[in-house]
């Protein structure tokens, strides 16, 4: 726009520069006319304007006549406009260079800005998919902590509950007591497994906690009509071993698998009085050798 007005501000000079010439050329030629004019005189002699024109007669300079000087200002108006016309050309030329530098220019900031954008985009996206990962992990980490809470929590309740039934299968146990408790249990299951071992105890200890039988091992073992070593005194003869000790000791600290039976049975031993405990009691399951009631 400034190159644009500083070409028709040079184009507006060059027409004024234009117009003083002419006029300061039209007053020269009549300058000239009305010298020539009162020498001649419209009425005077002609001779006498000859004889004047001898007597002055001098040697003079080449005199520019007035169609010489239009041709010679034709001439500096015609470099003037050549002029004017490349310059003019020249104006435009850089304006249209200008023009397509700023047209060059516009596109490569639009270029950057879009370059700008795009990296700000990706830079937001990939902040935003660290924070969804940070989020995550956390989440997760949440998670596993609760879980491992709530592990422990469940540990801890199941801890505290099977303390507080193993508190609660603990019975009164004198000397006497534990010695017949092992003497039973060596008799009776002498020949099984731990468990088996264990699940013998666990029979007598649910009596001893029944209302229905006896308070005390020693009663309960000893009531008439409930064990066969007891009723054949093989009871007394007994050899207690290390495992029979070890497998009474976990009972009366609560270990139990006896799913509260208070009747065992060895079928095969038990002859025909099995059919009483088929027709009497509940059959809760078997484990070597022994069969178990309620």
């Amino acid at each position: 726009m400034r190159t644009m007005h500083s070409f028709l501000r040079t184009r507006f000079l060059f027409k004024q520069v234009r117009k003083g010439r002419i006029a300061a050329l039209a007053a020269g030629t009549a300058a000239a006319v009305a010298l020539a004019f009162p020498s001649m005189g419209f009425g005077g002699n002609v001779r006498e304007a000859a004889a004047v024109r001898t007597v002055q007669k001098v040697p003079e300079k080449p005199v520019k006549t007035a169609s010489s000087r239009a041709a010679g200002t034709a001439f500096l108006m015609a470099g003037e406009e050549i002029r004017f016309v490349t310059e003019a050309k020249v104006q435009i030329e850089l304006l249209n260079q200008n023009s397509t530098a700023k047209i060059f220019s516009g596109q490569l900031l639009a270029q950057r800005i879009r370059q700008q954008q795009e990296e700000e985009r990706l830079k937001q996206e990939r902040a935003e998919a660290a924070r969804q990962e940070r989020l995550r992990r956390q989440q997760e980490e949440e998670k596993r902590r609760q879980e491992e809470q709530a592990r422990k929590e469940a540990e801890e309740a199941a801890q505290k509950a099977e303390e507080e039934r193993r508190a609660a299968r603990r019975i009164p146990c004198s000397e006497e007591d534990y010695q017949v408790l092992l003497r039973i249990v060596q008799a009776e299951a002498g020949i099984c497994d731990e468990k088996g071992k264990i699940l013998v105890a666990n029979v007598i200890i649910n009596r001893v906690l029944s209302d229905e039988f006896p308070d005390s091992v020693r009663d309960v073992v000893y009531e008439p009509s409930q064990f066969q070593p007891v009723s054949t005194g093989s009871i007394n003869s007994v050899q207690v071993t290390d495992e029979t000790i070890r497998c009474v000791d976990r009972a009366l600290a609560g270990e139990d698998y006896s799913q509260g039976a208070l009747y065992f049975m060895n079928r095969r031993a038990s002859g025909s009085s099995a059919s009483w405990f088929d027709r009497h009691l509940n059959y809760l399951f078997a484990h070597d050798g022994h069969e178990f009631f309620r």
